[in-house]
């Protein structure tokens, strides 16, 4: 048996499992980010990966493969992390560090968004020549497309559907970009602002809607309304075979699928009705990326080149 350490590095906690040669984890352990300064937060990492080696009965030289997953903009073949918005590094070269501290030289990192959604795609999508979108609605907004088993990449900036200017109700202008309209902490935000209650979470405001509260509700019509805004942008460009929705608030809130399933409906032409049968929530929730970042190691010798495919 073959064992994958996977990494999940976030500005909030840092979160690593060991899974095996099938994607299932054997063993998992969290730690709080520490994002003070470069070192600090790179301790983090390293203390996270011995935690879930304590917590097994796995030894370091029992382990073949690290995979990270990194929020920003990543450096994959060079293994830096290039740009963190929520973390101290910049062009923080962080293949090599790990490789000072484990005996393996097989490490890859790649952004997070991507390692979640190639976890997904390996398990929800039956067909390697499809094109699959991964959307994650969580702190911010992102996503990431696999067309014909590979990453569509661009310039090395593609997925960022947060950044996307959406119809907004909450907005002064009736416009704004998607992640400010309908991310978590955008969504807090305007919980509070709306209900006067500074100390309002995004929990307290999905209770206040299933209690039919007209303010939550007047809320979650506007954010899932700007939701299908970007998802029809994606369907125009891609037409996808498969889009799966993932992220905290959606991982918590899965009903809130069926919401922008049924906004979405009234943008789609004859000929696009296919995608409402394609979008569905993440099979492995918060555990996307973890175990894919653990799925996206093959062999030491056989890395994932940008172009190449995935399987």
């Amino acid at each position: 048996m073959t064992y994958t350490i996977g990494v999940d590095i976030g500005g909030t906690k840092v979160a690593t499992a060991i899974v095996d040669q099938y994607g299932s984890m054997i063993s998992k352990k969290e730690v709080i980010s520490n994002p003070i300064g470069k070192e600090e937060m790179f301790l983090q990492v390293i203390k996270s990966i011995d935690a879930v080696l304590d917590t097994s009965n796995l030894t370091k030289d029992s382990i073949s493969r690290i995979g990270v997953g990194v929020p920003g903009k990543v450096d994959s073949e060079k293994g830096i992390a290039v740009f963190q918005n929520n973390l101290p590094w910049r062009n923080f070269p962080l293949v090599d560090r790990l490789r000072e501290h484990f005996l393996t030289q097989d490490i890859v990192i790649d952004n997070d968004v991507y390692m979640a959604a190639y976890a997904e795609w390996r398990k929800l999508c039956a067909c390697k020549q499809d094109t699959f979108v991964y959307v994650t609605v969580s702190t911010g907004i992102s996503c990431s497309t696999i067309h014909h088993s590979s990453f569509l990449r661009g310039g090395g900036f593609a997925g960022e559907l947060g950044l996307y200017p959406v119809i907004s109700n909450s907005s002064p202008n009736g416009i704004n970009q998607l992640e400010q309209v309908a991310s978590g902490l955008a969504i807090q935000k305007l919980a509070q602002k709306q209900f006067g209650n500074k100390h309002m979470t995004t929990r307290d405001l999905f209770n206040e809607f299933h209690k039919d509260n007209k303010i939550a509700k007047e809320i979650i019509k506007d954010v899932t309304e700007s939701l299908a805004h970007a998802i029809y942008a994606l369907v125009c460009l891609l037409d996808p075979n498969k889009i799966v929705l993932g992220g905290g608030v959606i991982n918590h809130q899965p009903f809130l699928l069926n919401l922008v399933k049924n906004k979405l409906k009234r943008f789609l032409m004859v000929e696009q009705q296919h995608v409402l049968r394609g979008i569905s929530t993440s099979y492995y929730k918060g555990d996307s990326g973890i175990i894919g970042a653990a799925m996206r190691i093959k062999t030491s010798n056989n890395k994932e080149k940008q172009g190449t495919k995935l399987f």
